[in-house]
């Protein structure tokens, strides 16, 4: 080998260009950060390689809530860059029959997790490229195997952090699955009749504020303008939970403090607030797959 070539080789080893390079490892769970469990995921997977960026998207999810935990990556992850790996521990199956295992979407992001529901929206969102059951025959924390109730420790960070630092290709996860993930069952935005229909996925937990899935191109067809009134109908298993008209404006001050509107929310979609209150706590609306809304313009 020629010195010059030598020298280059040298110095990619040094500065690690010669290595397959790493991408983002970002960790969900219903953990919590009051004892050290979310840390010692960290270390396993600082373990695997002390160069890897690990980053948490939340650690707040309420216990064993599989749905929120799927709203929260469908949130955020498109907004990480491709090759990012998300690993999402909410599951109150751990132990049981319930696959472990790695999705990779159309989008190039891959998701390890219980296939329990929480791939449910980012599936339908990202797409499904492939789908993977974790061997943990080879991709397990070594010395864990007698350890039964810490799969988030012992084989989601294990094998997030070996994907995420190219310790291992995707083909090396374990064997392939049907391109179909486990799906929590819910009402999809939807268009008829001159209403619109919709899921509560989740609540802007801080302010009380009610989002929807009615996304802007479901909204459209209402043909809104600001200032329009909206007859709205919020249901818990088909039960009635609260119905009124609400104005439909740009911002919380576009109504007196202490009234309630209609908006669109950072993602554009459909949302209920109480300029200065909070909606959820004053009616009573809550979040999940058995929360739906019906939207009328009047």
């Amino acid at each position: 080998m020629k010195p010059f070539n030598l020298l280059l080789v040298l110095f990619m080893l040094i500065k690690g260009t010669a290595f397959p390079q790493s991408h983002a490892l970002v960790l969900q769970t219903d953990f919590g950060l009051k004892d050290g469990a979310v840390s010692a995921m960290k270390g396993v997977a600082f373990g695997v390689s002390p160069e890897l960026r690990i980053f948490d998207l939340t650690h707040e999810i309420p216990a064993y809530n599989i749905w929120e935990a799927a709203y929260r990556l469908q949130q955020t992850a498109a907004y990480w860059p491709k090759g990012t790996v998300f690993v999402s521990v909410v599951d109150p199956g751990v132990g049981s029959e319930r696959k472990s295992v790695v999705l990779k979407t159309k989008s190039g992001h891959y998701f390890v997790s219980p296939d329990n529901g929480t791939l449910t929206l980012i599936a339908e969102s990202l797409g499904v490229e492939a789908l993977r059951e974790i061997d943990e025959k080879r991709n397990r924390l070594p010395g864990s195997s007698a350890s039964y109730t810490f799969h988030g420790r012992d084989v989601y960070a294990y094998t997030g952090a070996r994907l995420a630092a190219g310790v291992i290709p995707f083909d090396s996860v374990g064997n392939g699955l049907p391109a179909a993930v486990v799906r929590i069952p819910y009402q999809q935005a939807a268009s008829r009749n001159n209403t619109v229909y919709g899921n509560i996925p989740i609540l802007d937990v801080q302010y009380g504020n009610v989002w929807t899935n009615i996304d802007e191109k479901t909204l459209a067809s209402l043909q809104l303008k600001f200032g329009d009134k909206l007859r709205v109908k919020i249901m818990k298993d088909k039960k009635v939970i609260y119905s009124s008209t609400l104005p439909f404006v740009a911002t919380f001050a576009s109504v007196p403090q202490g009234s309630p509107l209609a908006y669109q929310n950072s993602l554009m979609n459909l949302s209920f607030a109480v300029n200065y209150g909070n909606f959820a706590e004053q009616y009573k609306v809550a979040s999940g797959p058995e929360w739906t809304v019906e939207v009328t313009k009047e």
